[in-house]
Parts: structure tokens; C-alpha cells; sequence
């Protein structure tokens, strides 16, 4: 067992994306339902399956704004023409109560919580490969070719940012990643 003050630490994951953050907390979650995953607010329109308060706050571009002027978010970012943010009470109010919490966001929001809350521990989620990252972006079928190579782009610049972070964790095994996260995060 952990002791208190590693249990209420708030973790940042961050990587390019189709890097297989979504893939690691759910396997995160299903192991260790003591994890909280914030649910970030997003100006996207959901994707199939996805549900309101489940995956996103689904916001108008509008109501987005109002958050991030009245000082609602954590962190926010636009990456690929959507706004993406963490709520910031929820965040405080499960660290208080000394729960562990997962902020699962990119890399602009991942620089704001370093710069907001320094005493989070960030680990950066690498691709084996940029074609690898190709491959699997491709193979979710939900992105136009201008998206993917828009990802594509931004993926390159986003794994130069990673000294930036605590940790670096590749992604070249499910397995291997998911022990790794879970050693760097007091899980295991």
C-alpha cells in the first residue's frame, strides 16, 4: 500500500496522438479503480460511442470560453481546430479527499500543469516509431487525410518535447507500457 501523499498525487500523461494514452488508462481504470481519470471539456463533437460526462464535457465553442475566462480549467489548449481543458474543481476536490487523479491531456496542457502545479508528476507516452503512429492513427478510421496528416505534423514536434517530462514511457508493448506507468505511478 502507498502512503497518503503519493495516493492524492496528480499524474499528467501526455503524448502525440494515437500514441495509445486512451488504451493505457483504460487498462489503468480497470486495474486500479482507486485512479481518478478527469473528464476533460472538449469543443469536438463526439465521436460514435462517446458520452456526455463519460469521455467529454461536450461544450459549444462559446460556453468554452466562458470557462476559461472565469478560471474553470486547469489547463486548456486547441489542438487540431478543437478546445480541450480540465475542469479545476473536480481535480482539487479528489486530491483534497487524497485521491490519486490522472490528468490524460496533450502536450500544451501538460506545459500549464507544470507551470500551475509543478508538484505534478508528468510522464510523456512515446510511439515506437512515427510510421508506427501513422499506422495506428490510420487504423481508427475516424480522421480525414488532412487530420491525420495535421497529427502527423504535430506528433513530430510533440516528441522533441519530451526531456521535458519526469518520465518516458514507449509504447512499443501494451504490457511492458502498462507496468511501467503503473511502477512510475506507486501502483504496482
Amino acid at each position: 500500500m502507498t502512503t497518503s501523499s503519493s495516493q492524492s498525487r496528480l499524474t499528467v500523461l501526455s503524448g502525440p496522438s494515437g500514441v495509445g494514452k486512451g488504451t493505457l488508462v483504460a487498462l489503468l481504470r480497470e486495474r486500479h479503480p482507486e485512479l481518478w481519470l478527469s473528464v476533460s471539456a472538449t469543443t469536438r463533437p463526439p465521436r460514435p460511442g462517446e458520452e456526455e460526462g463519460v469521455h467529454y464535457f461536450f461544450h459549444s465553442q462559446e460556453s468554452f470560453q466562458e470557462l476559461v475566462a472565469s478560471g474553470g480549467l486547469l489547463e486548456w489548449a486547441t489542438f487540431a481546430g478543437n478546445s480541450y481543458g480540465t475542469p479545476r474543481g473536480p481535480v482539487e476536490q479528489q486530491l483534497s479527499a487524497g485521491v490519486p487523479v490522472l490528468l490524460e491531456i496533450e502536450l500544451e496542457g501538460a506545459r500549464q500543469v507544470r507551470s500551475t502545479s509543478p508538484e505534478a508528476f508528468q510522464v510523456f507516452l512515446r510511439p515506437p516509431s512515427l510510421d508506427e503512429l501513422e499506422r495506428r492513427i490510420r487504423g481508427r478510421g475516424t480522421d480525414s487525410e488532412e487530420a491525420i496528416q495535421r497529427r502527423l505534423q504535430r506528433a513530430a514536434l510533440e516528441l522533441e518535447a519530451e526531456k521535458e517530462f519526469d518520465a518516458v514511457v514507449e509504447n512499443s508493448d501494451l504490457t511492458q507500457a502498462l507496468a511501467r506507468l503503473e511502477s512510475l505511478m506507486g501502483l504496482s
